[in-house]
């Protein structure tokens, strides 16, 4: 089994007053965005936040094809290692694709392929040819990424690349990234104004 966990617990303080989760792009809100892209080549769907949004996510999940579940924050506002943590240790399958809920161009054949590269390891982390990683948009084995965050958690070590240096996990080249996909699946919306301009792409 292939769990999807989507991270939807922040505050998005750069976008303003409501829930950047449930933005309307095109009619559909973006968390319904992202797990539509996801549905196909995983078999579960974990969403991560906060009590206050449960309702409201679950009721843009409506009909999903999957199974859904909510992994709720246990301490809200503790970032996004905390909220992989807590997704990841929802999830059934052996490993998660951990993405952004504000990510709503994710690519499937992208997801995919990081499933493949991570198998054998406990992670498979896209690596831009910039230097940065994308460790909001992986593939992690689901119980060593969970245990790696509360102990980077536990240590106050909340660098997002911290727990990667307790497991075994190999970086995807963005050129291995775009040979299957495109690299326009890393695309994050911070603003309003972002989500407006990607609202009229759908």
């Amino acid at each position: 089994m292939r769990s999807a966990v989507i991270l939807a617990g922040g505050r998005s303080t750069r976008y303003g007053d409501g829930d950047k989760a449930l933005a309307d792009l095109g009619g559909t809100p973006m968390l319904r965005r992202v797990a539509d892209r996801l549905d196909a080549v995983t078999d579960e769907l974990v969403v991560n936040c906060r009590a206050d949004q449960r309702d409201g996510h679950l009721d843009a999940l409506d009909g999903y094809s999957n199974p859904v579940r909510v992994a709720l924050d246990p301490e809200p506002d503790e970032g996004p290692m905390a909220g992989i943590a807590a997704g990841l240790r929802e999830a059934r399958g052996e490993y998660g694709a951990v993405v952004a809920c504000d990510m709503p161009f994710v690519d499937p054949a992208v997801v995919d392929r990081l499933f493949d590269r991570a198998d054998g390891h406990d992670a498979a982390v896209p690596e831009m040819d910039d230097g940065w990683y994308q460790t909001t948009q992986a593939v992690y084995r689901a119980d060593a990424m969970a245990a790696a965050c509360e102990a980077a958690l536990e240590r106050g070590d909340r660098k997002i690349l911290a727990p990667l240096g307790d497991l075994d996990w190999v970086a995807v080249p963005e050129a291995d990234v775009a040979s299957v996909g495109d690299v326009t699946t890393f695309e994050n919306l911070n603003t309003r104004d972002a989500v407006d301009d990607a609202a009229s792409r759908f």
